[in-house]
């Protein structure tokens, strides 16, 4: 097969992923509160980031929170408690902070059809040192429902407002994990050590804090591209991207890699003299970071694959979450 054919299909396919195509829904927030809001004492808070980052002293305060994929909460309950604090804690790392507490709310239809649900929540809440403090819980709900907020502080940010043309984009992720047997989530997580957990996380923070990067996203179910679109969308940017960079671990094909959730994935948009001073720091805890992309000035995130290449996504014609603007 050519790389021309190749890449429309791989295209195609990522074009029609629910992990993108669900974005879009995010147009519905944007659209009634715009970019961005003011805080108590009239700061701006903008909008469209992993967490909103509100000003607190001389730092931020970060707050998230995650609704879990209902069909994961019915036929996976343990592993959709585990990733409900999982990915909230990543979000905290991903804003170069570091998580405070985390609270839930579970709708369920008895008592019993909670406890694997709250297996999966305290494990992840002991592997990554972050304390349960509160939340809702229901137990006489017609359906099964998980959501999770947290509660993180920073002292400078990573944002995804500030790419700018030129900047080398860094894909990060943990490659010693499986894929889960029937979604698309790269597992690195539930088996790890939990030390090893918290210090690969630990990273982020004192990148943003050493001033190396102030820019980057936890890759989410849009997937690395999905996640690449989003970045663009905030910072008002456009990128080119190499497929053919982006390695899958052994034995996974690329197609599920690009559309695969990871537990521990981040793409950072970072000056290209910092690179070298970067990479060390992941490579050394065998963590994979290399360079798949650059931002470009423009709306369009366009693919590369070997000697093809083609426009996948202009901000001109179509937005995505609808947090638009960028500097």
């Amino acid at each position: 097969m050519s790389d021309e054919l190749k890449l429309w299909e791989l295209a195609a396919e990522l074009r029609r992923s629910l992990g993108i195509l669900h974005k879009q829904d995010i147009q519905t927030a944007a659209d009634r509160l715009g970019a961005h809001v003011r805080s108590a004492n009239q700061e701006p808070i903008l909008l469209g980031d992993d967490c909103a980052a509100i000003p607190d002293g001389e730092g931020y305060l970060l707050l998230a929170a995650e609704g879990m994929w209902p069909t994961l909460v019915e036929t996976d309950p343990w592993f959709a408690g585990w990733c409900a604090v999982m990915v909230n804690v990543s979000d905290i790392y991903a804003m170069g902070g570091r998580p405070i507490a985390v609270v839930d709310t579970i709708w369920s239809q008895s008592p019993a059809s909670v406890d694997s649900l709250w297996q999966g929540m305290v494990a992840a809440s002991q592997a990554f040192n972050v304390p349960i403090v509160g939340g809702h819980t229901s137990c006489h709900s017609p359906y099964a429902a998980l959501s999770v907020a947290i509660l993180g502080r920073a002292n400078r940010l990573i944002t995804s407002f500030s790419a700018q043309p030129g900047d080398v984009l860094l894909h990060v992720t943990d490659r010693q994990g499986t894929m889960h047997p029937q979604y698309p989530f790269w597992n690195a997580a539930t088996e790890a050590d939990c030390d090893r957990l918290r210090t690969s996380l630990e990273l982020l923070p004192q990148l943003a804090e050493a001033g190396l990067c102030n820019t980057g996203k936890d890759i989410s179910m849009g997937g690395i591209v999905g996640t690449t679109l989003m970045l663009l969308e905030t910072s008002g940017r456009g990128a080119v991207v190499d497929l053919g960079a982006i390695a899958p671990p052994p034995g996974v094909e690329l197609l599920p890699w690009l559309l695969s959730f990871p537990s521990y994935g981040y793409l950072l948009s970072v000056r290209p003299e910092v690179v070298g001073k970067i990479q060390p720091l992941f490579h050394s805890r065998g963590l994979w970071c290399n360079p798949v992309g650059t931002i470009t000035e423009g709306q369009t995130l366009t693919l590369h694959l070997g000697d093809a290449s083609l426009c996948f996504w202009d901000f001109a014609t179509e937005s995505l979450t609808g947090f638009g603007g960028g500097n």
